[in-house]
């Protein structure tokens, strides 16, 4: 896996392979180890050292953060997999203060959140464990219940998280810092926001007259979705003047909350190959022809066209339930029409020089 470690700097950020536990066993000291990951700032290096089990954990967070990515921006020009086609391309978007910047920021933040606590949770970490803060009784709107089970560390998954991916961000002071850091907040909080009492009945026939609950984390697909909101509401901001914070940059929108993304420029139209704002372009992307909205041809190919090419494919037909209790299909041959968009006249990479 690799871990995106985002600065406020010129550079793009460079990615931060994690060690596996075959290359953790062989080294035999995580300083060695930390020393050789590259792009950490000191203190990430210290965390590293304190906690080198908790940098697998992040490793699964990264991944999950990057399907998540992926899975909201599918219909959309930009579509997140610069991840996967090119690094140095999704640091170029990162430079930006976009609102995909914005966004990825949040999702990441989130991801670690999520994989640290699950981590927790699932005794993988020397340094955590259950929420100690649930034992005991307590009440709710539907009466008396005992804390029980293992309920989701999460104040420990946002604290380990904020430490570890602020930590570069806290070495600059300027605009760009303190937005990433405004956007890596918001997606600490989106996930606590889905943190869920879920309860277990006892008593006669499952009657409730007694409940064990505990807390858990929904699953990240809600905290993608919440925060794919806040990406298509996201505030554009300047800086105030004592250079403290953000006011909005467009007096008729309200103030941003904590729980808001903010940018502090307008995105490209990621309609042609630019490596310079991070753009992979549109061309032999898949869109639909009966679609009204960011996936359709027209929007999708940026008015440049799109080719027809009729496909064959298998899919499952016909299915009936059967007592009990399966469902059987049969396997039916499928021809559709698959719309891809036509590259522009200059298919290259767009040069500024």
């Amino acid at each position: 896996c690799h871990l995106n470690i985002y600065s406020s700097g010129t550079s793009p950020p460079l990615p931060l392979p994690l060690p596996s536990r075959r290359y953790m066993g062989a080294v035999g000291s995580s300083r060695v180890m930390c020393d050789n990951v590259p792009g950490l700032v000191s203190r990430q290096r210290q965390l590293c050292r304190r906690y080198p089990e908790a940098m697998l954990s992040i490793g699964r967070g990264v991944a999950a953060w990057t399907a998540e990515c992926q899975h909201q921006f599918r219909r959309h020009r930009w579509d997140c997999n610069a991840l996967e086609r090119g690094q140095r391309l999704l640091g170029r978007v990162l430079l930006r203060s976009s609102r995909e910047s914005a966004f990825v920021h949040a999702i990441s933040s989130a991801g670690v959140v999520f994989a640290i606590t699950r981590a927790c949770s699932q005794g993988e970490l020397k340094s955590c464990s259950c929420d100690p803060k649930k034992k005991g009784s307590a009440k709710d709107s539907k009466g008396h219940f005992d804390w029980g089970g293992c309920s989701d560390n999460i104040d420990y998954g946002i604290k380990f998280a904020r430490a570890f991916v602020d930590a570069k961000e806290r070495k600059g002071k300027d605009a760009r810092a303190l937005m990433n850091l405004h956007n890596n907040r918001a997606g600490r909080k989106a996930v606590k926001r889905f943190l869920k009492q879920e309860c277990k009945c006892h008593g006669v026939s499952g009657s409730c007259t007694l409940r064990t609950c505990w807390l858990a984390m929904a699953d990240f697909r809600k905290t993608g979705d919440y925060l794919w909101k806040k990406y298509n509401g996201a505030i554009q901001v300047v800086m105030n003047q004592d250079g403290t914070g953000f006011t909005v940059a467009n007096k008729r929108f309200k103030k941003p909350t904590k729980n808001d993304l903010v940018y502090f420029e307008s995105s490209p139209d990621y309609c042609i190959r630019d490596r310079d704002v991070g753009s992979l372009g549109t061309a032999g992307r898949v869109c639909n022809q009966t679609s009204r909205g960011m996936d359709s041809c027209e929007v999708m190919c940026c008015g440049r066209g799109y080719d027809t090419s009729r496909v064959s494919r298998m899919t499952k037909c016909e299915c009936k339930f059967h007592w009990c209790c399966a469902v059987r299909c049969q396997d039916c041959l499928e021809v559709v029409d698959i719309h891809t968009c036509k590259a522009p006249k200059s298919a290259g990479w767009i040069s500024r020089t």
